[in-house]
């Protein structure tokens, strides 16, 4: 008994280390984001002048709009493909090719962000199409719909097969089995894939970089840029924006996926 008690708490001060080692940097960069000064060695006051830089900076909110159109746009497209693709899994009769399926939508995921990046370069160059928005749209579409897929086929996976032979038994056709029982059934994944599609798409920087013109830039890219010529204190205040907007939509996620589960122990019950 005394060894689990101190088993535990090795384990739960080991998680509190690590948690520390990756929040105390960001929240280091935002708390010097409301500094008066200029630089990130010294606190000399409480100031929202570095917000009001940001916004009055008409170049990084032309950034901003895109990279939320950028993010809105691939997020839909990768979710409506994703959705279909993991139909597609879900239907494949033969267990080796619902395998081979699988592990194909899976190449991305565990492929190096600096290949993916590369690959696209190269084939957009290969067919001559001009980088930018829709070069920086498409990569973003290819390496979102596996996040999707992988979101919306355990979904599927719990549903009961019963379900739609009954549906077809007592007439529906197969485009009203998929509105009225698949879909529904599998919303609160199709919901969490779009909104993590949404966060890579803002987080992404490897690949963006790749694939960006020189008329058309992402916010990783651009605090990149900036950061490489001095450190700006509206960076930070930008990166604590951007920190912001991520959490919540994690916190969006989360509360999509208990509601998932709440809804499936309710099934259940019932």
């Amino acid at each position: 008994m005394q060894t689990t008690v101190k088993q535990s708490k090795w384990a739960n001060g080991y998680l509190i280390f690590v948690f520390i080692l990756m929040y105390a940097p960001i929240f280091y960069l935002i708390f010097y984001s409301f500094n008066a000064g200029d630089y990130m060695h010294n606190f000399s006051g409480f100031s929202l002048s570095h917000y009001a830089d940001m916004f009055a900076d008409l170049r990084l909110m032309d950034i901003l709009v895109n990279t939320f159109i950028v993010a809105l746009l691939s997020a839909l497209l990768a979710t409506l493909i994703g959705t279909f693709g993991a139909l597609g899994i879900y239907n494949a009769k033969r267990r080796s090719l619902k395998t081979t399926l699988l592990s194909l939508n899976n190449i991305l995921m565990v492929s190096p962000d600096v290949i993916i990046g590369a690959s696209f370069l190269i084939l957009f160059t290969l067919l001559g199409v001009k980088l930018g928005f829709i070069t920086v749209l498409l990569s973003h579409v290819a390496f979102s719909v596996p996040i999707v897929v992988l979101m919306v086929l355990p979904r599927l996976e719990e549903m009961n097969r019963d379900l739609i032979t009954a549906a077809h038994d007592l007439g529906a056709n197969s485009q009203q089995v998929l509105s009225r029982i698949i879909l529904p059934y599998a919303w609160p994944g199709i919901l969490a894939g779009f909104f993590m599609a949404i966060t890579y798409s803002l987080d992404d920087f490897a690949v963006t970089f790749f694939v960006t013109g020189s008329d058309f830039s992402t916010l990783s890219v651009e605090i990149y840029s900036r950061a490489r010529t001095g450190i700006d204190l509206s960076i930070n205040a930008l990166s604590a924006l951007m920190f912001v907007i991520s959490l919540l939509l994690v916190v969006i996620y989360y509360f999509i996926s208990v509601r998932g589960i709440r809804s499936k122990r309710a099934g259940v019950i019932k």
